[in-house]
């Protein structure tokens, strides 16, 4: 499986980035063989969406994992739609952060609201018409996490940690991405009542 990882540098050696859109480089890794290359993060100087625009990247590049520090809701639902599991909570080195996803140590990103579920692999929240029962699944009514309207699959999902708080510039980054949103819905509906 092809694994991404959020880096500050080109190497294997190289720090984790605790950021997803706005890291310095992509560390793309081979999970079987370790054989690794690095890319830039050509959204990095973006004005607004650097995570969405990091996530495409990270989908063109046919990447079933993504491990990194943070993922804002936006790439979340991004990466999410390209069926691209999303793990937090790295740190170390990139060499790492791919044992520590190897052995468990690292947890699933939660779904943002409404973004198809996202995670370890097989891991989701169902959607639709069912009234979720509880952790775990298989196919069926109400799998996933239980917490759903479903039929969505599900798998056995460990609890996932607190997420620590954003730096305040992401926070900031955020907030200008949906901002930015909300004008451009705001623009669609006066549009549409024409």
């Amino acid at each position: 499986m092809k694994i991404c990882v959020t880096s500050n540098g080109p190497t294997m050696d190289a720090s984790v980035d605790p950021r997803f859109g706005r890291c310095q480089y992509f560390v793309f890794v081979d999970s079987e063989t370790m054989e690794h290359e690095a890319m830039p993060n050509p959204g990095i100087g973006a004005s607004s969406g650097a995570g969405i625009q990091a996530a495409q990247t990270i989908a063109d590049k046919g990447v079933g994992v993504v491990i990194t520090g943070q993922v804002g809701p936006n790439a979340i639902q991004t990466l999410g739609a390209a069926n691209i599991s999303i793990v937090t909570g790295a740190s170390g080195t990139i060499s790492d952060a791919i044992e520590q996803y190897k052995s468990g140590r690292l947890q699933a990103a939660p779904a943002a609201p409404g973004a198809p579920a996202t995670g370890m692999p097989g891991a989701g929240m169902g959607r639709g018409m069912g009234r979720g029962g509880g952790r775990g699944g298989g196919r069926g009514m109400g799998g996933g996490m239980g917490r759903g309207m479903g039929m969505g699959l599900g798998a056995p999902v460990a609890p996932t940690s607190p997420v620590p708080p954003l730096p305040a510039q992401t926070i900031d980054e955020e907030i200008q991405a949906l901002e930015s949103q909300i004008k451009d819905i705001k623009a669609k509906m006066e549009e549409l009542k024409k």
